[in-house]
């Protein structure tokens, strides 16, 4: 199952990216988070950010020097939670590059990323995390 949490992106330049996901309530994981008062799960929030770092390295990155491999999370720090996200509502999120390694034959490349999730100006997630290309195969 794969989920797209983004549903378009409305801004960017070289460091930073806006994009928006609209919370559906017809969206199969709200069920079960929770039955009867459904909310984005935190996971997911969090996903959004990472959808939207992989979005900003696809638009910024020349095309020779784009990972072969898909990009994954590497590490997540400081991420906080704040308002919930309903059915109905809009998750605004922005992240911004602050670090790009691009590595070398022993080093992968890193990109390094803050990341705000709000709804109606107040901040639902934010956060650093690093994405990484996929490892090879052994």
């Amino acid at each position: 199952m794969r989920f797209e949490l983004i549903d378009r992106v409305t801004e960017h330049d070289d460091s930073r990216l806006v994009a928006h996901k609209n919370v559906s309530a017809a969206e199969e994981y709200l069920a079960d988070h929770f039955p009867g008062f459904p909310v984005l799960p935190g996971v997911m929030m969090l996903e959004a950010l990472v959808q939207a770092g992989r979005a900003l390295v696809a638009r910024v990155t020349d095309a020779d020097q784009r990972p072969t491999r898909p990009l994954i999370v590497d590490l997540v720090r400081n991420i906080r939670y704040g308002n919930m996200v309903r059915p109905g509502e809009t998750l605004v999120v922005e992240v911004t590059l602050k670090k790009h390694e691009p590595g070398d034959d022993a080093v992968k490349p890193t990109w390094e990323f803050t990341g705000v999730g709000k709804v109606n100006d107040q901040i639902a997630v934010q956060g650093k995390f690093r994405l990484t290309p996929l490892p090879d195969e052994p």
